[in-house]
């Protein structure tokens, strides 16, 4: 099929599943709310565009900046300077505007300057001034420095720089958000605001390329955090105790040049990442002082010392480094044992539904077995703090306007990918055609989340609808039909693959369960009251749900525990959900950030479901949190439950009543059903259960770097 045919098709698969979505929405939710999820999501769709001063809009000259004062730094900041005064002054100035919440101070070492810095700088509150008897060099003047800090860390930051806010605070959460980590580079930027560099790519000749250089900063590319081969000199954070450890800047390379380059090295020689943080943006002004003329002064240095630096590292660049030529984006990332492509329908959202939690989970897994992941949502949207978490996280996001021609996209990426993770039959099915176009080497895995058809289905029958019933029929075979042509798919339960082994016989089918973490029980019985019920309110079922406990079977309840009250707690919950607070003993939430105080602080959460497919992930939040659960028995299909044992199980109004009932008042019930759902949890929830899962799937893929020259070996 020719490429625009195929792009046609696109166009129209997915216009076309947009419009059943629509109209989906309208008889399940209403016109209300689907207007206004639709007008959501036209306003998210591009990158925040920022909003920082340029460079060099600073005070006058002659205006000195003030630096706190501070006896217990966590960072130490080191400048090395020689001459360039104007420069080193708008430096602090910035420093002393960033407004971090880092406590740091400020060593200035000048390396024998012949112009005002000696008479000026030690006139500045604050700053610790610090004048080579000779000159060192740079490497020793940054030596020098970092023989006086007194912080945690070490921040080596060039004079010819400016810092924009919140620079100081990314560069050190980095090492507490990620594991491994041996040093931390900014993202650097021309005073014009082009790219100069978001971290370094070292090939195997020794040679270096700044990536991304002269390109634009907030390109998807450049936004997320990497691991590079080294980041420059001009902007990098390290532990103290681990520079002491590596012996500093390397004397070899005086006065300047690959010093930064052969730390890097020396960092991840210790078995430590270096990575690149794209929120802690730093303006540079290359060449302020050395110049950038290679062939004379002390730029010249830069040619001899990538010699040295070769002859050190020649066995380690020749082993896994990419060959000179190597396209940059692919050099960038040229450690990653697979790149992997997720699409899923919007950007997960972990803490308003369970399938985005296992998402996000996925991912960090993938991350973690040293894959390269890229996202995408199909509506290509910048999803402001929920997308900046994923690239914290280390996955590269794509959105518009970046993310422009779709079928443009994989044609000129396609090939990249050995995998590629579609979610959600309707977003999976539209995508396929692209796939085996575009990436034919890549093996296409379609994520279930759950069933839709086996959901709509019983929604169908409990509504009694036959309008339902074909429309679950008309999802039934587009699901199985995508399931057929798709090398693997992914299901949650046991029982959904058991469905598709007499439904889909021939059908490559794995599980890949809800992924949760385990805080565990925080406080005993005698310490918490009332029930809980978390729910999503774009999932129909938690609607029907909600509705169902308030009016059926809490007046029941509540004429043996009159005191007690529901807690319904949940995003997007239409007017039929917020006005079931009215009713005596529930308190209506909506949306809550931190669930914690009702995981730790309510008796027992409820799930009342009466129709729904796939594992349930309010479920496994509780039981990850010691809180005993009382469910239908669709919530809990799929499990590995023991009613009565991890869990109490009632279907009808007056036993679901009754359940509870016995539970609230039993506080050695309430004790095994808590201790046996951690261990559930533990089981078959847990990161490293899901771990052993992955690892079981990946290794049932073809071994795709031997089969896909585009992609075996990078470069060469």
């Amino acid at each position: 099929m020719s490429d625009a045919r195929v792009e046609l098709t696109f166009r129209l698969r997915r216009t076309r599943n947009l419009l059943q979505r629509g109209l989906t929405s309208l008889r399940v939710r209403g016109l209300r709310h689907t207007l206004r999820r639709t007008l959501q999501e036209l306003r998210a769709g591009t990158a925040p565009t920022p909003t920082l001063p340029p460079p060099g809009e600073q005070p006058a000259a002659a205006t000195l900046p003030q630096l706190p004062e501070c006896n217990a730094p966590q960072a130490s900041i080191v400048i090395p300077v020689y001459n360039q005064l104007g420069h080193t002054l708008d430096c602090l100035r910035s420093l002393a505007a960033c407004g971090d919440r880092t406590p740091f101070e400020v060593i200035v070492v000048d390396d024998g300057s012949s112009d005002d810095t000696a008479t000026t700088l030690p006139q500045i509150p604050g700053l610790r001034f610090h004048r080579n008897p000779r000159n060192l060099g740079f490497i020793g003047a940054c030596n020098a420095g970092a023989a006086l800090a007194r912080g945690e860390y070490l921040v080596f930051l060039n004079n010819d720089t400016q810092v924009r806010p919140g620079w100081l605070d990314a560069l050190l959460d980095t090492f507490a958000q990620h594991e491994r980590v041996g040093l931390v580079g900014s993202k650097l930027v021309y005073p014009d605001g082009r790219l100069q560099e978001a971290g370094g790519i070292v090939f195997a000749d020794g040679s270096g390329w700044n990536y991304g250089r002269f390109d634009d900063p907030d390109d998807p590319r450049y936004s997320f955090v990497r691991e590079a081969d080294y980041c420059s000199g001009a902007a990098i954070a390290i532990p103290r105790a681990l520079f002491d450890e590596l012996g500093g800047f390397d004397g070899h390379y005086a006065p300047a040049y690959y010093e930064d380059t052969d730390l890097a090295m020396q960092v991840r020689a210790r078995g430590l990442r270096v990575l690149y943080q794209p929120k802690s943006v730093v303006a540079h002004c290359e060449g302020v002082t050395a110049g950038t003329d290679t062939r004379q002064g002390v730029k010249a240095y830069q040619v001899a010392n990538q010699r040295k630096f070769l002859a050190r590292w020649q066995t380690t660049l020749s082993a896994g480094h990419a060959a000179p030529g190597t396209p940059a984006e692919l050099a960038a990332r040229h450690r990653a044992q697979r790149r992997v492509l997720i699409v899923d329908a919007c950007t997960p959202t972990p803490d308003r539904d369970s399938g985005s939690l296992r998402m996000l989970n996925l991912m960090r897994l993938l991350l973690d077995e040293g894959c390269a992941v890229t996202f995408f949502a199909d509506n290509r949207a910048h999803d402001g703090a929920y997308t900046q978490a994923l690239q914290q996280l280390g996955v590269e996001v794509w959105y518009r306007p970046f993310l422009g021609n779709i079928a443009r996209w994989f044609a000129e990426r396609g090939s990249r990918f050995d995998l590629v993770i579609a979610s959600r039959h309707y977003v999976a099915r539209t995508y396929l055609p692209l796939v085996r176009q575009f990436a034919p080497q890549a093996r296409f895995v379609f994520d279930t989340v759950d069933l839709h058809y086996l959901r709509e289905r019983r929604e169908a029958e409990l509504a009694r609808s036959p309008v339902m019933a074909r429309n679950a029929e008309a999802t039934r075979e587009k699901e199985l039909r995508l399931i057929r042509e798709s090398d693997l798919t992914l299901v949650v339960s046991p029982m959904e693959r058991e469905i598709l082994a007499r439904e889909a016989p021939g059908a490559r089918v794995d599980v890949l369960s809800n992924v949760h973490a385990i805080p565990g029980r925080r406080r005993p019985f005698a310490e918490r009251r009332d029930l809980v019920f978390v729910g999503g309110y774009r999932h129909p079922p938690n609607v029907d749900a909600a509705r169902w406990f308030v009016k059926q079977v809490l007046p029941l309840l509540r004429a043996h525990l009159p005191d007690v009250r529901v807690h319904l707690i949940g995003a997007d919950a239409p007017e039929s959900v917020r006005i079931l607070g009215d009713h005596p003993g529930v308190v209506f939430h909506g949306y809550v950030r931190d669930l914690d105080p009702y995981m730790d602080g309510c008796r027992i959460a409820i799930a009342p479901l009466r129709y729904g497919a796939g594992v349930k992930g309010k479920v496994n939040l509780s039981m990850a949190h010691g809180q005993p659960v009382v469910a239908t028995s669709c919530a809990v299909e799929g499990m590995h439950l023991r009613p009565g044992e991890d869990v109490l199980v009632a279907d009808s109004p007056e036993a679901f009543a009754d359940a509870i009932v016995r539970l609230y008042g039993d506080p050695a019930l309430w004790q095994r059903l808590s201790d046996n759902g951690i261990e559930n949890v533990r089981r078959h929830f847990s990161f490293d259960a899901a771990r052993d899962a992955l690892r079981r799937i990946m290794g049932s893929l073809a071994p795709v770097r031997g089969e896909n020259p585009a992609t075996d070996r990078v470069g060469g």
